[in-house]
């Protein structure tokens, strides 16, 4: 039986740092065993961390959607003691013992090898929220969207995925327009690319209308709720909306008319079940054309450090990405 140090977590909100016994002997065909040197802290974490079993069912639990790290041992030939992977998604810190810790054992399907371009820091510097944030702009750019078509707006702009979807959209040479509740954090985000930043309010009024005036050319939304509602209706014709959040709602009370007057789009986006080739393409992506420089978004934290950085984020005051260091 071998000691390591986990993030170890009650069904009651009650965070528990503690060194806790996991075997890592006679590992299971078809597994990997990974030291974990980085992982990055999400709202996934956070919720599963004060007890919702909305995302996890088990406890206690240990949450980390993401994990970077060395293969430490291996049941595949794919993979080899030695090798820098990353893993995101699929059922990591969910049901499964997640990435807050100094070791993973996962299914070698969920893993992928550190791309060339990357190095572990910068791939949980991007993590889950990268990730999906350029799903979203690739889904865009696939449905036809253009810089010279106007302004890409980006809800929920002071988070993850909208703040990393902002410096891509930047260094692709989109215009952004960045909707935010935290007026506080306007410079913040003009910093990262935001030509336009704008309240939350402004996207919320008018939810009684069917059709609003025509603003963007696209839309990366991350909230869902009225405000996604807002965005598609005010979809220029022919617009797309990347739809991958939920935190202002899982309801869409929306009307057929913008699809049938303007020919816009909705477009889900999916990082957790994602087939593991599109995933690796989407990192090569990031890792190539795609690398962005995210040092200024970004938080550094170790291990001890997340029950704090949880209360933050729950609290609504986190912006860009935290880091955790995994020693």
């Amino acid at each position: 039986m071998s000691t390591y140090q986990a993030l170890w977590v009650t069904e009651t909100p009650q965070f528990q740092q503690s060194v806790v016994e996991r075997s890592m002997d006679d590992l299971p065909e078809g597994e990997v065993l990974i030291r974990v040197r980085y992982s990055s802290l999400n709202y996934k974490d956070a919720l599963s961390a004060t007890g919702n079993r909305g995302v996890t069912r088990t406890f206690p639990h240990t949450p980390g959607i993401d994990a970077a790290g060395v293969v430490e041992h291996s049941s595949v030939a794919e993979l080899a003691a030695g090798d820098e992977v990353i893993v995101t998604g699929y059922d990591l810190g969910m049901n499964t013992y997640g990435g807050m810790a100094q070791y993973i054992r996962v299914p070698a399907a969920w893993v992928i090898k550190r791309p060339a371009g990357l190095s572990l820091r910068e791939s949980m510097i991007l993590g889950t929220a990268g990730l999906t944030a350029a799903l979203c702009v690739d889904k865009l750019l696939r449905a036809g969207l253009t810089a010279e078509a106007g302004s890409v707006l980006v809800t929920g702009a002071t988070g993850g995925v909208g703040s990393i979807a902002i410096v891509l959209l930047k260094h692709l040479g989109f215009h952004v327009t960045a909707v935010t509740g935290k007026a506080e954090q306007a410079e913040f985000l003009r910093q990262l690319g935001a030509q336009v930043v704008i309240g939350r309010e402004e996207l919320t009024a008018g939810t009684d209308k069917a059709l609003l005036k025509p603003q963007w050319a696209g839309v990366v939304d991350t909230v869902g709720g009225d405000i996604l509602f807002n965005a598609v209706k005010s979809l220029q014709y022919g617009g797309s909306a990347a739809c991958c959040g939920l935190t202002a709602g899982i309801d869409f009370k929306a009307s057929v008319l913008p699809f049938i007057l303007r020919g816009v789009n909705l477009l889900g986006v999916d990082s957790v079940e994602l087939p593991l080739v599109n995933k690796a393409s989407m990192w090569d992506k990031l890792s190539l054309q795609w690398k962005l420089d995210l040092e200024s978004l970004v938080k550094e934290i170790s291990l001890k450090d997340v029950p704090n950085a949880i209360a933050t984020m729950l609290a609504s005051q986190q912006t860009g990405r935290t880091l955790v260091r995994i020693d």
